[in-house]
């Protein structure tokens, strides 16, 4: 895609109310936050058949709360995910704005979010993480379904050197995905814990049945790494015969991965999961000041590089889903199928 004009990518724009049942790849997006959300606002514009697999390792904000109160999985990025995929009619646009909707107060009920406690109430009243959250997508008419990777609440563990400035070579044990996402030393490495927690099987079906799988792009060690460390989605990340494709981030994150360089991104990836292999690595083309370390490190991941112009043209690091849209599209048509779309 290097050198395409923006005008000419933006043309390049599937809708998947009009996409014929039988000629679209099945698709499954992992991650969290804000980068699984660029990514499934960008993807179901290409696909109706959609499944995002989110993880559940949040501990702060209204998500910690009501994990700490409640003892549930943090609903916060699951909420994200499903607001992403709310259509851009008025009903969807509608609902992303109620589930989006913080209360704003002096008592408990501040910055709680709407989506947060609707999903809570659903998991109380029917007991099962999976049948509420595809409730919560019909009633949001969202365009594919939403997964947590795991059935119960993670935490995210972190070997980081330098977390006290006072002790800048000193390594230390960082618990808490808020706290690793914003520590001011260098992370080493991640685990969860438990560290064999249980896959959701429908997040592993899922994968085992994609065309594509698409990882990131996201918070590296708090919301793309933790996918590989749950033992069954690992081995279904690397059994799978769906292609995978990796979009890194626009700009290293403050704390988590400052310094970072595109290929290091690879690097770290690649210590956490060395049996993992890829088909291509998307960035966008401004972000890659290295493009020939770029493609040794994916060479060793087995993947090639693709650039496009997928940033947003005010110039915030944050993704254009029309763009990031159009680059998928290419992708998935450009770097071969399994077979004909189901």
């Amino acid at each position: 895609m290097t050198g395409r004009s923006t005008a000419k990518l933006r043309r390049v724009r599937l809708v998947p109310g009009r996409i014929r049942r039988g000629t679209q790849p099945k698709v499954v997006a992992l991650g969290g936050g804000m980068g699984l959300s660029a990514s499934l606002a960008a993807l179901r514009r290409i696909t109706g058949d959609l499944t995002a697999v989110v993880t559940v390792a949040d501990d702060g904000g209204s998500s910690g709360r009501l994990r700490e109160e409640l003892g549930v999985l943090p609903p916060g990025d699951l909420r994200k995910a499903l607001a992403a995929l709310c259509g851009d009619d008025d009903w969807g646009q509608t609902w992303a704005r109620v589930i989006q909707h913080r209360f704003q107060s002096q008592g408990e009920l501040h910055e709680h979010a709407v989506g947060n406690l609707l999903i809570v109430a659903l998991w109380e009243q029917l007991g099962d993480h999976v049948q509420a959250l595809d409730l919560v997508g019909k009633l949001l008419g969202a365009h594919g379904r939403v997964l947590p990777m795991s059935a119960v609440p993670l935490e995210l563990q972190a070997l980081v050197r330098g977390h006290d400035p006072a002790r800048p070579d000193d390594v230390d044990t960082v618990r808490g995905q808020a706290t690793v996402a914003l520590t001011p030393g260098e992370v080493q490495s991640v685990h969860l814990v438990p560290n064999d927690p249980p896959a959701v099987p429908e997040a592993v079906a899922a994968v085992l049945d994609a065309d594509w799988v698409v990882l990131g792009p996201g918070s590296w060690f708090s919301s793309v790494i933790p996918h590989l460390l749950v033992p069954e989605l690992h081995d279904a990340l690397v059994e799978t015969k769906a292609r995978k494709v990796l979009s890194l981030n626009l700009a290293p994150q403050p704390g988590e991965t400052s310094g970072f360089s595109p290929q290091r991104h690879l690097e770290v990836l690649a210590r956490h999961a060395p049996k993992l292999a890829l088909d291509v690595v998307l960035a966008d083309e401004a972000a890659v000041p290295d493009r020939a370390s770029l493609a040794e490190a994916a060479k060793g991941l087995g993947a090639a590089v693709e650039l496009a112009p997928v940033a947003s043209p005010d110039g915030s690091p944050t993704h254009d889903r029309e763009l990031l849209a159009a680059a998928y599209d290419r992708i998935f048509r450009m770097h071969g199928r399994i077979g004909p779309w189901r």
